[in-house]
């Protein structure tokens, strides 16, 4: 099943994601991510207690509470 296109919303702040409303009233902390069939090719580190995006520095020295995810 190929995986749709789309553009997704993540607060700056938390990290978590957020509704297009939001990102549209509060652009300065918001980020807009493209995601979907071109998307894979890119590794990122995010804290699973924060949700905010880490170093590979910090995923490596703590694997127990970092995740990687290719986007």
């Amino acid at each position: 099943m190929a995986r749709k296109e789309r553009d997704v919303n993540r607060s700056a702040r938390s990290g978590r994601f957020v509704k297009q409303t939001t990102a549209e009233r509060e652009p300065r902390t918001t980020a807009t991510e493209h995601v979907g069939a071109g998307s894979g090719d890119h590794v990122v580190h995010r804290s699973t207690s924060t949700g905010r995006f880490v170093r590979s520095t910090t995923a490596e020295l703590h694997p127990a509470t970092t995740e990687t995810q290719r986007v």
